[in-house]
């Protein structure tokens, strides 16, 4: 089966099911005359128990370590089950602090922040989290396209200046200037390039591209 066809099947999308095999949970077999993925059946039970898991929450280390059977389902459901436990009493804590805050028949520059964000921190002392955490995962997905953007430009402003610098000292043998002007477009057009990829990247994860395989 091709990838469409597994996404009609299954009902999770393709960038779901290429994010997955990405993350080592899913390893079709490739067409040997096209090179293009083969989905088979044992691909869509897979997926299927992926879907499954991911919409009780479980995380995809967990499901890769039930895939790889170094622990069983019912030692992946016990351990989520203490993380879904502490979740919700988190959920009562914020549910809690929102009823109080419901009473507060006022504009909100006249709510007294301060006293609620104390006891917030109070609980958050004892092991209450209220932070949004897929926040958090958006700025960690950042700094790797970031840092091999950075990276790429670095080097490449670095070969520029080396090849300006050398001009300077030998300008009685410099090249044309045509030429000159070539060889640094060879340079500063991938610089671009890199920006242009990194902005549009920025955009993806801002988006939540990055977010959608956590429907399934």
């Amino acid at each position: 089966m091709k990838i469409n066809e597994v996404e009609a099947l299954v009902g999770i999308t393709k960038k779901n099911i290429r994010f997955y095999e990405e993350k080592g949970l899913l390893s079709p077999s490739r067409n040997s005359e096209n090179g293009y993925r083969d989905y088979g059946q044992a691909e869509v039970d897979v997926l299927r128990r992926i879907k499954l898991l991911r919409k009780l929450g479980v995380p995809i280390d967990e499901i890769r370590r039930m895939q790889e059977g170094t622990q069983t389902v019912g030692d992946g459901m016990r351990r989520h089950l203490v993380t879904l436990e502490r979740e919700r009493q988190n959920i009562d804590e914020a549910v809690r602090l929102c009823a109080l805050l419901k009473d507060k028949e006022m504009p909100l520059s006249q709510l007294d922040a301060q006293s609620v964000l104390e006891e917030m921190e109070m609980l958050e002392q004892s092991g209450a989290t209220f932070q949004n955490k897929q926040q958090q995962d958006i700025r960690i997905r950042y700094i790797a396209p970031i840092a091999i953007a950075a990276a790429a430009v670095v080097v490449l402003a670095a070969l520029a200046g080396l090849f300006v610098w050398g001009l300077l000292l030998d300008s009685a043998n410099a090249p044309p200037l045509a030429a000159v002007v070539v060889l640094l477009a060879v340079l500063i057009f991938p610089i671009i390039g890199v920006l242009l990829a990194l902005f549009q990247r920025i955009r993806e994860i801002s988006k939540g591209e990055a977010d959608d395989a956590k429907k399934y």
